[in-house]
């Protein structure tokens, strides 16, 4: 599905008023209610589990990093799916199509918080079934990781790029929205674009 990004603007998916605004979020919000998240998740680890403070920091780190995957593997293969159908066509540019044609529009710069709760909530249970108590150190990484994934994605699209080693994940992310989409699916870190070998071997500085 070929896309052409709109320098300004933004567009209506859902007739439904109520699901309009459903899918439209400032920036805060998100940002906000996952530290929350994260924080009573750390806090229930330090008052109801024995890991010492060791373990919660590196199961923390663990899952940092595993959110730096997860994004990457969500960001390619379900946001770039192929469209060959009508179906996976909408579907696609509900999810995700709609930031490629308007990417300055800065209320759909993040997943509607009541879907992204409750995808963190589905993984509070389906990892504490995998990792025991180990869930109250490893999803608050996991989560801090998607935020600030939330936090880097909003500034690279709101604000001019930094004059510092920052300025990198807005050249990465400029070449993915406007010279190929099919590369640099990494945001908040190029490091599996490296490693998958999806990382542009073209980029301007």
């Amino acid at each position: 599905m070929q896309i052409t990004p709109q320098a300004k603007g933004t567009k209506r998916l859902f007739k439904n008023p109520i699901l309009e605004r459903l899918s439209r979020t400032h920036i805060a919000v998100p940002l906000v209610v996952f530290f929350v998240y994260a924080s009573v998740l750390l806090y229930w680890s330090a008052t109801h589990t024995s890991l010492s403070v060791w373990t919660t920091l590196g199961m923390f780190s663990i899952g940092m990093i595993a959110f730096t995957w997860v994004e990457y593997i969500v960001h390619r293969y379900l946001f770039h799916m192929s469209t060959e159908t009508e179906k996976r066509e909408k579907m696609q540019y509900t999810m995700h199509g709609v930031h490629h044609e308007y990417p300055k529009d800065k209320d759909r710069l993040a997943m509607p918080p009541l879907l992204s709760i409750t995808i963190a909530t589905i993984l509070l249970f389906v990892f504490r079934l995998i990792l025991g108590d180990f869930v109250f150190s490893f999803l608050p990484g996991f989560i801090i990781g998607y935020a600030l994934y939330l936090a880097i994605h909003y500034m690279v699209h709101a604000f001019q790029p930094p004059k510092n080693f920052l300025k990198i994940l807005w050249i990465n992310h400029s070449v993915h929205h406007y010279k190929n989409g099919e590369s640099v699916f990494g945001v908040s870190s190029p490091m599996w674009d490296y490693i998958y070998g999806t990382m542009s071997k073209n980029k301007s500085k």
